[in-house]
């Protein structure tokens, strides 16, 4: 480009900054609830090899066998509004707690998990409506400070459930959500009491037994109760009052782990230590002799905690006979990899690389030509395509993990749509070699990926999961989903090139350079055109894929209706420029509200409650409602740009036509 205004720049530099503030509150400020760090004096760190064991333990959760790593990210990620917690141990040092070590201290010791500031709370009216004091509006509290207003907590939170949830106001929710979490760190508390200490026999004190022991005894007291009945006689009340500590103990564990393989290979539902205790009781256990060893083995690890060498040996001997069981089943192939792939947090480090990119483009764009611009150029392509990288790689992770095509849902296209943006915008720069494209690629990469932070924040769901039974379907993953994605991918990226176009021209950050701006027009029509061709053979599959699943090409659902609105809208541009009623100016305002018609169909329509592509998306509401207002100040300042642009024109023609002299 050509040299721009001083003051043009200086207006860059303000919304750059106000931009990356924006993305700074948004990844700390916002998630991070304000509050010292918990001082627990009793706590002390797990070894880093018991974490290692935890951490790919099998588990059933969410209809898949997943790592116990996992279940227990997602689980402190919508409970604690985070995937880390800090805290000052025993030793007087600030320790970052990993979501497996803080299921480590949930299952295991119990003792000092209640004193974890474990829940998030955005609004104190939460707390003081049950009667707990609070120390600010936003803030993380432990089980222990909230305990005394759980009985409170339930009664609300039973009470606003009967409310239609579009009906409750904000404060209401959050009882039903803190109530509803509650409950779960609670099935997680109580999960191994079975194991620690023994079940009492009798009702004198002191006469315990472990509950595997009981297990075995199993048929003689079941014999007893049936000779019982078939006497017509009560059942004795040491039997009877042994039964009801094993229902105790089978409720205890019922919930929250389902970490035991069936040893049946046709059998596809693992049991929890609840479930497996019950059925060897009452002798609907088909193999008893593999549950006892599963409880005992369970009951080792418990019962070890307070020595840490022992205690790794008991979880090691755990993890051996539950992965091994799994493996032979064939599901635990991918376990070890889903556990990598979330310890390494791909998607953060592009984030970071994104970020610095953003701000080596914005240096780029200020030095121009110089050397050192030269030089942030370079930095910029190496930021961005080294960000490009980690994204790939963990998207073709998750493939694998999944065995399915990478936009099965939402978070899925999220992350696919921002890698295929930094894509397209990199080979666009490849291609004109003026920058502009360079520098929007690491800054939409930015975007996208805080967008899908903020999506599974909200969300708070594995989105590795079964897809709903609609989507069940690799081939048309494939086919229709990739191309239509890719459609939106290309209207995003002709709008934000439009939005660039828009800024350049009204910052006079361009020179006048008519050369880039033709550089800069003739790229968002090739986006427009690329945009139409995607959306239309991506729309045609997705209707071949409808008369096959449904029995129908078209039923004018949301989802169909706003793939047609692409189509119909690209198609109109198109026209519209062949037939001369829009030019430069036209081709990028009408490109700007491409955006619109693109969110609407990607991310608007999983809200409206209906059609059969509604797949019961919850999250990120407010965010679809934002995105438009940006998109209409954009729209309002292009149309004020172009009136001052004809008013200009016309004062400059007068200007030329009056005689000399006058």
């Amino acid at each position: 480009m050509k040299s721009s205004s001083l003051p043009g720049r200086i207006v860059a530099a303000v919304l750059a900054l106000s931009g990356l503030a924006a993305v700074f509150y948004n990844l700390v400020v916002d998630n991070m609830p304000k509050g010292e760090v918990r001082e627990i004096k009793e706590y002390e760190v797990w070894p880093d090899e018991i974490i290692e064991l935890a951490s790919t333990l099998p588990v059933q959760n969410g209809g898949r066998i997943k790592p116990l790593s996992t279940q227990a990210g997602f689980t402190m990620l919508g409970i604690h509004g985070a995937r880390s917690m800090k805290v000052i141990g025993k030793d007087g040092e600030e320790h970052k707690l990993s979501p497996t070590e803080w299921m480590l201290d949930t299952l295991f010791r119990p003792e000092l998990a209640v004193q974890l500031p474990t829940f998030r709370i955005d609004n104190s009216n939460v707390l003081k409506s049950i009667g707990v004091e609070v120390r600010g509006r936003r803030d993380r509290y432990s089980y222990k400070e909230i305990e005394p207003g759980i009985e409170k907590l339930i009664e609300l939170a039973k009470t606003y459930e009967k409310i239609d949830s579009k009906k409750r106001d904000p404060e209401q929710q959050q009882v039903v959500d803190l109530g509803y979490n509650i409950r779960n760190y609670e099935s997680y508390l109580s999960y191994f009491s079975f194991a620690r200490f023994g079940q009492q026999i009798s009702k004198e004190a002191g006469q315990q037994l472990d509950l595997s022991r009981v297990m075995e005894m199993a048929p003689r007291i079941m014999s007893d109760i049936r000779a019982a009945q078939a006497e017509g006689r009560p059942v004795d009340a040491p039997v009877r009052f042994l039964l009801e500590k094993v229902l105790d103990a089978s409720n205890f564990g019922k919930f929250g782990l389902f970490m035991l393989p069936p040893v049946e290979s046709e059998d596809r539902i693992w049991r929890s230590a609840g479930n497996v205790i019950m059925d060897t009781v009452t002798g609907e256990m088909k193999d008893p002799a593999t549950a006892i060893g599963d409880i005992k083995a369970m009951e080792a690890v418990a019962q070890s905690v307070g020595d840490k060498k022992q205690f790794q040996e008991k979880l090691g001997e755990l993890h051996e006979r539950l992965s091994k069981r799994a493996d032979n089943r064939g599901e635990y192939s991918r376990i070890g990899l889903e556990s990598a792939y979330y310890e390494k947090n791909w998607f953060l480090y592009a984030l970071v690389l994104f970020l610095m990119g953003s701000l080596s483009a914005f240096g780029m764009w200020t030095m121009g030509g110089s050397k050192a611009g030269k030089v942030l150029s370079w930095a910029t392509v190496g930021l961005t395509a080294v960000g490009l990288g980690y994204c790939v790689v963990a998207i073709t992770k998750r493939c694998i993990i999944m065995e399915r095509p990478p936009v099965g849902n939402l978070y899925d296209t999220i992350i696919f749509i921002g890698s295929t943006v930094v894509a397209i915008s990199l080979l666009i720069e490849w291609m004109t070699k003026r920058g502009f494209a360079l520098g929007l690629a690491p800054m939409l990469g930015t975007l996208l990926i805080v967008l899908a932070r903020r999506y599974e924040l909200g969300d708070a769901k594995d989105h590795m999961d079964p897809l709903v039974a609609v989507l069940r379907s690799n081939y048309w993953l494939t086919t229709h989903v990739i191309t239509i994605t890719l459609g939106y991918s290309a209207g995003l990226l002709c709008a934000m090139l439009s939005c660039f176009y828009l800024l350049v021209r009204g910052l006079g950050l361009d020179g006048g350079d008519k050369d880039f701006r033709r550089s800069l027009t003739r790229s968002v029509y090739g986006m427009v055109c690329l945009c139409l061709l995607l959306s239309l053979v991506g729309t045609v599959l997705g209707g071949i894929w409808a008369n096959d699943s449904w029995g129908r090409f078209w039923g004018w659902d949301p989802k169909e209706n706003g793939a047609l609105l692409i189509v119909l809208w690209t198609l109109a541009i198109l026209h519209a420029r062949l037939g001369g009623y829009i030019r430069e100016w036209g081709l990028h305002l009408a490109s700007v509200f491409t955006a619109c018609i693109v969110a609407f169909s990607w991310w608007h329509v999983n809200f409206l409650g209906v059609g059969l592509h509604n797949y019961g998306f919850t999250a990120g509401k407010s965010t679809i409602w934002v995105f438009y207002g940006v998109m209409a100040m954009f729209l309002m300042f292009g149309a004020i740009l172009r009136y001052l642009d004809v008013h200009a024109k016309a004062l400059r023609s007068q200007v030329k036509e009056m005689p000399a002299g006058a």
